[in-house]
């Protein structure tokens, strides 16, 4: 891990800190640091993490160059693990909150979360409900996804339903457990809140407090890594905590990637690839609704279900 509470400034009690880490995002980033100066809880401080950028980012952030609530930190490029770390370290509120140079927030985003921390001092990660919208702003339905509150390891293992841009933590939390882990690239945030997870409530606020943004030029479209890197996360993470959850959680966990992953191969066109994550499915939860559907779905021409060990 990357940090300590020892990292950290002193703290003010109230300030949350908003971490922007942002690389040649000069197209949008003006819309994301208004939205965080405008909200309408006033204890904010906007910490933006430029990460080597080489487009316009840096002289568009000029313009808060007299804005006390912002302060723009530059790096060498070393990739958003190490940007978004950077920025915590920055942190000098008692909470931290993200949002990425291509997303934006409601006004009343804060003033609907935090509330959340106060009902107990176990909820460590407050998030809400997304809207998506594309390059151009322009809202569309997102997928459904089943969500849950308080101890949430179970349900996490399954999916990521922690939109990112909603994400607030209390920043000792965060510290605690040595922020983003920088040898990963990619899950980061799934990685950390299962970390959190094993230790502290999660607290949903069920309302769309943040715009998504799903363009091509962003990370999240590598379908295939993000979905390896998933299996990977899940081993690792139940290596390290063995007994946390039961065998029938984990078999849900594991049939929800493979049915996932099975889905993306069968639109790209490769059946026998979406076959075998469907078979490994089956194995796990043979009565999945989900599966069934999916495996319905797959048009299946002269195609055979293959035989095992098969291609």
């Amino acid at each position: 891990m990357s940090m300590s509470a020892e990292d950290a400034p002193a703290v003010v009690p109230g300030l949350v800190s908003v971490v922007t880490a942002t690389y040649n995002m000069g197209r949008y980033i003006t819309e994301t640091i208004d939205a965080v100066l405008g909200q309408d809880y006033l204890c904010v401080e906007s910490i933006v993490v430029d990460d080597g950028s080489t487009d316009d980012t840096m002289r568009i952030l000029q313009k808060y160059a007299g804005d006390p609530r912002v302060r723009v930190v530059q790096q060498r490029n070393a990739g958003q693990t190490v940007a978004k770390n950077h920025g915590i370290r920055e942190a000098r509120g008692e909470f931290i909150a993200f949002c990425d140079a291509d997303d934006i927030w409601e006004s009343c985003k804060l003033s609907r979360q935090l509330p959340r921390f106060a009902d107990s001092p176990r909820v460590g990660v407050a998030f809400s409900d997304i809207v998506c919208i594309d390059g151009e702003g322009r809202s569309f339905p997102a997928a459904p996804m089943a969500r849950a509150e308080g101890r949430v390891t179970a349900a996490l293992l399954i999916d990521n339903f922690v939109p990112f841009p909603t994400a607030i933590a209390r920043a000792a939390v965060l510290r605690e457990f040595g922020g983003f882990d920088e040898r990963l690239t990619m899950s980061i945030d799934y990685d950390l809140w299962l970390r959190i997870s094993t230790r502290y409530d999660f607290a949903w606020v069920r309302e769309p407090l943040a715009r998504y943004r799903i363009w091509p030029g962003q990370m999240s479209h590598k379908t295939g890594e993000r979905l390896e890197n998933f299996f990977q996360l899940l081993e690792r993470f139940l290596a390290a905590n063995p007994g946390l959850v039961s065998d029938r959680e984990i078999d849900l966990a594991y049939a929800h990637v493979h049915v996932t992953r099975g889905y993306w191969h069968a639109r790209e066109g490769r059946r026998a690839e979406a076959w075998a994550d469907y078979r490994a499915a089956l194995r796990r939860d043979p009565f999945a609704l989900r599966l069934w559907k999916r495996i319905v779905s797959l048009p299946l021409g002269r195609d055979r279900l293959p035989a095992e060990g098969s291609r």
